[in-house]
């Protein structure tokens, strides 16, 4: 395809938005032909969503300044609803699906079957079980969505977007949290519908998937447009990539740091928890680890090998029941009835879900760092304002969270910033072991680079880490030891030297094989 030589399906001219006190979109270009996959990349708070929230018409014509064209024709969107009737459907990182309702309801939600006064659930169980054939997901859609796993919950929602008669579609980090083989097959379906005459615009930090798939890529810095490259006419690589997002070269992915590993810190034995819905479900068995201080300690393994409910469990018990096993913190045996008992004992647990479970999205930056051990500004149950923002404000400079106030909503941050926050409060709580769960899901490489400067700066003080993660590259880059997870139990321990992608895949597979 000449790309210059073609129509755009789309053409954003000149888009600038602003909020109070920040312009998030400064005189914006953005060009996609039609049947391409553009993949919009840039680190967190760059101005992708923004941009794609303008296109949408989630910010309605009037709220920013500049051009947008679509099939010929100047476009004034006032709402969602308007630009999904031109067939421009946008699928957001936080799926938005109704866990209690089926596929089917789910699909046709707010573009139902039949008439205002009567449902045809005929048709719409009909059709969604048309759509979900053609997107490869081999469910029922009767199913509810709480029932089905984050993967096939994704490929509903593009089953949604065909259900719209979909022309252009926009995902937003659509891989971020799928397992390789879930990502990959996402990935094909795109290949697929391109094949087919689609137009997608892609947003994703993950740039192997980018360069895999996208037939042109543009990167934003700072509200602003650095280039579009263009496959077959430009030099495409991860490093010309980074340079144009992060504004420099970044030339160790993960940074240096010289091992200083003492003692066991914390020591897990014959750890066994089981599901507490299933009765008799293993989750984890008979798992023994330890962490030693100074050291970073990683667990690998495909989604659902138990690494979460491990770390959970061992976090106070805060998930499973029938827990048996022995925890020992600093070679003293450790019985934490809940989360608070573990705080207490300088443990932290890092959740791999910071909008659900770890931060409070409408409280103020504050408010968020302080709330993992209020003990530290308050007396007699009262806080001490004056020296909650103090401390608060340290650990932020800290941790670099790049803010306008330390009563920011922590919401309006970046998703790079919102995780340097969740960091802070756990600092906050001055653990000696942490927990680290999925650590730098679905923030940029800029922002990894900064938090895995975190980490060696916390081992190298002598704090001890467990490192939860699913991309392998951060695995054998951070971590000193691996323990390999498979169907709830260890299968595998490497040390730096002899850990690769390879032996920890051929760990994986070998103990499935055996279990069969």
């Amino acid at each position: 395809m000449e790309r210059l030589k073609s129509e755009p399906l789309l053409r954003m001219k000149s888009i600038t938005k602003e909020f109070p006190g920040v312009k998030a979109l400064d005189n914006v270009n953005f060009d996609v032909l039609p049947g391409e996959i553009h993949a919009l990349v840039g680190e967190n708070g760059a101005g992708k969503s923004t941009l794609m929230n303008v296109l949408s018409g989630t910010y309605a014509y009037g709220s920013y300044a500049g051009e947008i064209i679509y099939s010929g024709a100047q476009c004034e969107f006032s709402g969602i609803k308007d630009s999904e009737e031109k067939g421009i459907v946008i699928i957001h990182q936080e799926l938005a699906l109704v866990p209690y309702m089926t596929i089917g309801e789910n699909m046709f939600l707010g573009n139902e079957r039949g008439s205002a006064l009567h449902m045809d659930w005929d048709e719409t169980y009909n059709k969604a079980a048309e759509y979900l054939k053609i997107v490869g997901l081999n469910e029922s859609p009767h199913t509810l969505i709480k029932d089905i796993g984050i993967g096939k919950q994704q490929l509903v929602e593009i089953a949604k977007a065909l259900a719209k008669n979909v022309k252009l579609l926009i995902l937003d980090e659509p891989t971020a949290s799928l397992n390789e083989d879930d990502s990959q097959n996402l990935l094909k379906l795109l290949l697929k519908f391109k094949a087919e005459g689609m137009t997608s615009i892609l947003i994703s930090h993950k740039l192997n998937e980018v360069e895999q798939v996208a037939d042109a890529i543009t990167i934003l810095r700072d509200g602003a447009t650095i280039e579009t490259l263009v496959k077959g006419s430009d030099e495409i690589n991860e490093a010309r990539i980074i340079n144009g997002m992060v504004g420099r070269e970044l030339t160790d992915r993960f940074p240096k740091r010289e091992p200083n590993i003492g003692d066991i810190t914390l020591e897990v034995k014959n750890w066994t928890v089981f599901h507490p819905l299933y009765k008799g479900r293993k989750v984890c068995d008979n798992i023994s680890i330890n962490v030693r201080k100074g050291e970073v300690v990683g667990i690998s393994g495909l989604m659902g090998a138990g690494r979460t409910e491990l770390a959970q469990s061992i976090f106070g018990k805060s998930y499973g029941t029938e827990i048996t096993g022995e925890l020992r913190i600093n070679g003293k045996t450790a019985n934490f009835k809940n989360a608070r008992e573990a705080i207490e004992n300088k443990v932290a647990y890092v959740t791999e879900d910071r909008k659900g479970d770890g931060l409070v999205l409408m409280k103020a930056i504050r408010e968020n760092i302080s709330l993992a051990n209020m003990k530290r500004t308050s007396k007699s149950g009262v806080i001490d304002k004056d020296k909650e923002i103090d401390l608060t404000e340290k650990y932020a400079v800290q941790l670099g969270v790049k803010y306008s106030s330390i009563e920011q909503e922590t919401g309006n941050l970046s998703g790079g910033n919102q995780q340097k926050v969740l960091l802070a409060k756990w600092m906050f709580a001055e653990p000696d072991i942490l927990i680290l769960d999925e650590p730098t899901r679905g923030i940029d490489v800029g922002a990894k680079h900064e938090i895995y400067g975190i980490i060696n700066s916390l081992v190298a003080q002598g704090k001890s880490v467990i490192l939860i993660s699913s991309e392998m590259p951060e695995i054998l880059g951070m971590c000193d030891r691996i323990y390999i997870m498979n169907e709830g139990k260890i299968v595998g321990e490497l040390g730096r030297s002899e850990a690769s992608q390879e032996v920890i895949m051929a760990a994986i597979l070998n103990s499935d094989r055996q279990g069969a």
